[in-house]
């Protein structure tokens, strides 16, 4: 299945050349998403659940009708938000940091306006959250989280589509999923997480991507291959000798 609706700027284009030329390489380390996918805003909500594909419109409903409810969260939400992270993260496989980084961020970025959570509940009891964060006229999904729980009833559908009203409310015309594919292709790391976007129907933006300036390529080529390499050779060895 393709990446559908894909944005390619010519000076994205041009600029990369330009590092080329320079001396920068593109870095084997990308820590941040390359490509993200974005919503246009500037439509009537009836026009935006239409675009989406059938079984995301299906399960936005499903979850209304299964009596998900999806509330706008205060500092008070932030811990259980920050744990629900770490459940996300063991479920999903993916390393986080300590959760005072996040209650920290978290709260620093909604005293100065600019994040609001959201929280999907069942009977009062959280399923899932997320954290929009807010900069011009743009609203960012910033972090997601679910529990193990009553998923049949497909709370980050509702939750998904709750904020995204919310951010067109606020004047947002952008909303940014932030995150997408390396390579659009099942063997990718963000595979299943762009299967959920998608049918939210974005459209995916490419970005240039993490480079760096190869100032002595002889230390360069030691930090990026032969110390891992190294270090992987040692890892092996400690699990030989277990």
């Amino acid at each position: 299945m393709g990446a559908g609706a894909e944005r390619l700027s010519p000076i994205g284009r041009q600029f990369t050349q330009e590092l080329q030329a320079r001396g920068w390489r593109f870095s084997a380390d990308q820590i941040q998403f390359r490509n993200t996918v974005e919503l246009a805003l500037g439509r009537p909500e009836e026009e935006l659940l239409a675009a989406m594909k059938p079984k995301t419109r299906y399960n936005i409903r499903l979850a209304g009708r299964k009596d998900v409810v999806v509330r706008l969260g205060t500092p008070a939400d932030f811990a259980t938000i920050a744990e629900m992270y770490r459940e996300t993260a063991v479920r999903d496989g993916f390393t986080i940091r300590p959760l005072d980084y996040y209650l920290d961020g978290w709260n620093s970025f909604y005293q100065a306006g600019m994040a609001q959570p959201f929280l999907a509940e069942y009977e009062g009891h959280p399923l899932a959250a997320l954290v929009l964060v807010r900069f011009g006229n743009r609203a960012i999904y910033m972090y997601g989280a679910s529990t193990n729980e009553e998923r049949n009833r497909m709370p980050t559908y509702l939750l998904q589509w709750e904020a995204i009203r919310w951010a067109q409310a606020q004047g947002c015309e952008v909303y940014d999923f932030w995150g997408a594919p390396d390579e659009f292709v099942e063997s990718d790391r963000m595979w299943g997480v762009w299967r959920f976007k998608e049918g939210f129907t974005g459209q995916v933006v490419r970005h240039i991507g993490a480079w760096d300036y190869v100032e002595r390529p002889l230390l360069y080529w030691l930090y990026t291959t032969a110390v891992p390499k190294y270090l992987n050779w040692l890892r092996g060895r400690g699990t030989e000798n277990k």
